[in-house]
């Protein structure tokens, strides 16, 4: 769903780009209360991780593709505001680098796929959260009910900021069936990716896992080689006797290593990136497909960094289109973990300055 530059007029963009930025400042001073220990050092590699999956375009209907947008996933995973700053950094990376996403529609863009998608997903998995039975199942599934609403959301706050600010005449309530309809579909393939990463970083260290913390799972002990729960163990209501919650309750932070998963997840998004990516869908993706149909790109303008090295996706001067594609999605993600982590770093550096005795003021 990158808006290339020209869908969108000057005023609209301009004043996106306010929104973007105004919302940046909001979650960097957000994220300070929710990167520590255990979400800075994989803030990073969630951004990276992002921007690997999206290269893999899955079709979803006749000659249309779609991606993951990344929002629902970053936010449970890390925090609603570190989530808002992940995506950004990703279609940053994506606008400069590669010359997808128009640089004049990277406030729309910022917006739309990072704002939007972020505050919808993590707001219902909240909400459901707290409804569902307390089990890491029920994470799972208000992970992938979250994801699937985000993305028909953002597709929907699109279709608004083309009413306001598009630069064809086109019938909009065409635009608004064509963009939710297919975009439900593509939502269908967020959902499952969201749930199945959320799912399989709960199965093996459920306190990474910004969006179930505070959930504990009561003590077990093994008598005569069955597991059994142990007598008067709480649960994370503080109530003995009572179903066991989703996560398992995490040893002290700094007694338990984020290197294993932090190096799984940057060896798998650098696979999903420099090799898997080549078998992805060729097929233009929702907003393309629609903005053909419709017309909505009769003005669109070619992007600013067309001639650059990395532009589409491929390495220049470089013929074998497999090679080419998969040393740029190689780049991509040691360049978006690299520019993530120095932005998280400061963020969390900056909190714990805030914090330090030298800056806490004394009463008497």
């Amino acid at each position: 769903m990158h808006v290339p530059d020209g869908f969108i007029n000057a005023p609209t963009s301009a004043v996106t780009g306010v929104v973007a930025a105004g919302a940046i400042a909001v979650s960097l001073r957000g994220a300070r209360r929710e990167l520590d220990e255990r979400t800075a050092p994989l803030a990073g590699l969630v951004a990276a991780f992002i921007f690997a999956v999206q290269m893999l375009n899955f079709p979803v209907a006749a000659g249309t593709s779609g991606h993951l947008l990344g929002g629902a996933l970053a936010a449970i995973l890390v925090g609603p505001y570190t989530g808002v700053l992940c995506v950004s950094v990703v279609l940053l990376m994506q606008g400069i680098l590669f010359a997808d996403g128009g640089l004049t529609a990277l406030g729309v863009n910022i917006t739309d796929m990072a704002i939007v998608t972020t505050v919808v997903a993590y707001a219902l998995f909240r909400g459901l959260v707290k409804v569902l039975p307390r089990t890491r199942r029920s994470v799972t599934v208000a992970s992938f009910v979250a994801a699937l609403v985000s993305v028909p959301a953002a597709a929907l706050a699109f279709t608004l900021l083309y009413w306001i600010g598009g630069t064809t005449d086109v019938s909009i309530g065409k635009v608004a069936t064509a963009m939710i309809g297919v975009h439900v579909l593509i939502g269908i393939g967020e959902a499952a990716i969201t749930a199945l990463t959320v799912g399989a970083v709960i199965a093996v260290r459920p306190d990474l896992v910004y969006g179930a913390r505070g959930l504990q799972q009561r003590l077990k002990l093994r008598v005569n080689g069955e597991l059994v729960d142990a007598p008067g163990t709480p649960d994370a209501s503080g109530t003995p006797g009572t179903e066991p919650s989703p996560a398992a309750a995490p040893a002290p932070v700094a007694a338990r290593s984020h290197r294993k998963v932090w190096i799984t997840g940057l060896a798998a998004s650098l696979v999903l990136a420099g090799f898997v990516s080549f078998y992805a869908s060729a097929n233009p993706d929702g907003l393309e497909k629609v903005a053909s149909d419709k017309g909505i790109d009769k003005k669109a303008e070619e992007h600013a960094n067309a001639d650059s090295p990395l532009a589409d996706y491929g390495v220049e001067d470089i013929t074998n289109a497999r090679l080419s594609g998969g040393l740029a999605g190689v780049i991509g993600v040691g360049v978006t973990v690299v520019a993530g982590s120095t932005v998280f770093w400061a963020v969390r550096r900056r909190r714990s300055d805030d914090a330090s005795p030298s800056n806490t003021e004394t009463t008497v």
